[in-house]
């Protein structure tokens, strides 16, 4: 779907409220991402990734150390893509092209739009958005100190919207410290550091407001949401908590108008750990396939069953599923030894799972309980049905 300028991209409406991907359009990289250019102090960056102490209790009195410890690490990133100029092209992106390529290829208009990033090693590598690179022909990073960069993307996963950038920089780069999102609880304080509407280095903080939410972005949402403000720009950025640990990758909104409402969403950091590894050896993820496809278990069917599960709806054809006898009908009630309370939950344990593996099924059939041991394929990229 075609990105709204300045605005982001629209995925789905969920009760009249437009969910919105982060990055910002080109315009507002020309006309404000200059004015914080020139001219400003720089804080020198840490040498190693530093956690602050949590406060006493309570609201702090202030978040001052915190975003003074997360900032450094923290990158605005603009993309530059191209789409085929109309009979009356007028560039509107001279400042970007000129700065980065000289002049303007002569039979493309560019789109050019903006998000964050966080620096998750000394090394120079970038954890973002896969939609903030996603067909970009050049990736341009800024630091906080305003030294810049181009980039290139060293692997993506468009399934969790995630996607792992290298920079080679001139010196050791100062890196965020990774926390356990795992560890959150609704009502912690944290910070959204980014670059809303190409502004850079902006700190907002709230609140977690939820947790494992499930917005319909894709097949292994587990979002934490937040009322921090987030804004078009954020996307990549991180949240954090009151330790300075990155907890998210924020991510979307819910929004009416494209600004904060106070509904803002974040990739769980323990999420981005896991997939880190692979992106950065393979450029991609392999996940494993189990080959169903599944459906909620309604009230009344948990009720009988005394605990919740996944329905199958279908089985692949030849999928690993169906090569060892699960049918249509049956009741995933636990994966692995893990029990399931609700059907979103077996995508994610699945795709955790090395393809190849052999895993055991807790199924209800005919009302009896019985078990299945699975040897998981390799989830394709499109998946068969």
């Amino acid at each position: 779907m075609k990105g709204r300028p300045g605005i982001g991209v629209l995925l789905t409406t969920v009760g009249g409220l437009a969910l919105l991907l982060l990055p910002v359009g080109a315009y507002l990289f020309v006309s404000l991402g200059g004015q914080d250019a020139g001219g400003r102090p720089a804080a020198p960056p840490p040498s190693a990734p530093v956690a602050m102490a949590a406060p006493a209790g309570g609201r702090p009195d202030s978040f001052a150390d915190i975003a003074e410890a997360v900032k450094p690490a923290v990158v605005n990133i603009a993309t530059l893509q191209a789409t085929r100029r109309g009979p009356r092209a007028i560039d509107p992106y001279r400042e970007f092209l000129e700065r980065y390529f000289g002049q303007s290829p002569p039979a493309e208009e560019p789109r050019q739009s903006l998000g964050s990033g966080v620096l998750v090693n000394e090394d120079g590598f970038i954890l973002t958005n896969n939609h903030v690179v996603e067909n970009a022909r050049m990736i341009m990073v800024r630091l906080s100190e305003d030294e810049e960069y181009e980039a290139r993307v060293v692997g993506k996963d468009p399934p969790t919207d995630l996607a792992l950038l290298k920079v080679d920089g001139r010196r050791r780069l100062p890196a965020a410290r990774l926390g356990d999102s795992d560890a959150l609880r609704v009502g912690d304080w944290v910070l959204a550091v980014g670059s809303p509407f190409g502004l850079d280095q902006t700190v907002t903080a709230g609140i977690v407001s939820a947790k494992g939410r499930v917005i319909g972005a894709g097949p292994y949402d587990d979002f934490i949401q937040t009322d921090a403000a987030v804004n078009p720009g954020n996307s990549g950025g991180p949240l954090v908590n009151t330790r300075g640990e990155v907890v998210g990758i924020n991510s979307a909104i819910f929004s009416q108008s494209g600004g904060s409402v106070g509904i803002g969403f974040a990739i769980p950091i323990n999420l981005a750990k896991e997939l880190i590894p692979q992106l950065e050896a393979n450029g991609r993820v392999v996940r494993g396939w189990l080959g169903v496809a599944i459906a909620p278990v309604d009230a009344e069917l948990a009720k009988r069953l005394g605990r919740g599960g996944a329905l199958v709806s279908g089985v692949v054809r030849n999928g690993p599923a169906a090569k060892s006898g699960v049918r249509a009908g049956d009741v995933i009630v636990a994966f692995g030894g893990t029990a399931l309370r609700r059907a979103g939950e077996l995508p994610r344990l699945t795709a955790r799972a090395p393809a190849g593996s052999e895993v055991e099924l807790t199924v209800i059939r005919d009302g009896r309980e019985q078990t299945v041991k699975v040897t998981l394929g390799e989830l394709p990229e499109r998946p068969a049905r």
